[in-house]
């Protein structure tokens, strides 16, 4: 797969209707958190934008995630897309995506191409309402982590989303001896899980819309 043959499958996706909710499901943690699919908040969240950055890297199409650092939070260690929150001057949520990304990875946010962007998706634990927002640069960027906010800058290769072996199973702790059945990416020796995988099993499905997937992978 070249960038640009991605490119026209990720415009050709964007026409039709996202799956959202369907493919979300599909890697989100159980017992399942139905606030994540609410349209109605108790208190109005906060917005963030991540990125869904692919590039050409020896003639294959990767991607880049983060692995945040230890901090007090509920969020803390895991790995996830460059973003974050929105701004009161951000002039809009692309914006906000591309000048996190650049700020935590250190891309040129001029050089992406916007394609467009998946379903949002609520994460009650923290009140994000996080919009992924999906582009692409012809080159391969020189990533430099911002050391506060990254730990670690992971890259993937897009097919390998499609590999079955890459999608596990585990018993997650997540505090007050409580156990979540959670399914996860495998990326990199990371457990990619939560809101990031459930972002990219909706990526896997607009990408598996056109009839011909077994030809384009």
């Amino acid at each position: 797969m070249t960038i640009d043959h991605l490119k026209a499958l990720l415009k050709d996706g964007f026409t039709k209707e996202l799956p959202g909710k369907e493919a979300h499901v599909k890697m989100a943690p159980q017992p399942l958190d139905l606030r994540r699919f609410t349209t109605t908040f108790a208190e109005p969240p906060k917005k963030s934008g991540v990125l869904l950055l692919f590039y050409p890297k020896e003639g294959a199409v990767y991607f880049p995630l983060i692995k945040r650092p230890q901090y007090p939070g509920v969020h803390s260690g895991q790995v996830g897309f460059p973003g974050g929150k929105m701004e009161p001057t951000d002039p809009d949520i692309l914006f906000t995506a591309l000048r996190e990304a650049e700020e935590e990875i250190g891309i040129d946010a001029g050089k992406v191409e916007v394609l467009g962007r998946l379903s949002d998706l609520f994460i009650p634990t923290s009140n994000f309402l996080v919009t992924p927002v999906v582009g692409l640069m012809q080159e391969k960027p020189s990533f430099v982590p911002e050391q506060r906010e990254v730990a670690r800058i992971i890259t993937a290769e897009v097919i390998s989303l499609f590999h079955p072996e890459v999608r596990k199973q585990t018993q997650l702790a997540v505090g007050g001896g409580m156990y979540l059945d959670t399914p996860y990416f495998a990326v990199e020796e990371e457990v990619v899980w939560g809101a990031t995988a459930m972002i990219l099993s909706e990526l896997v499905q607009v990408l598996e819309q056109k009839s011909a997937i077994g030809m384009a992978f």
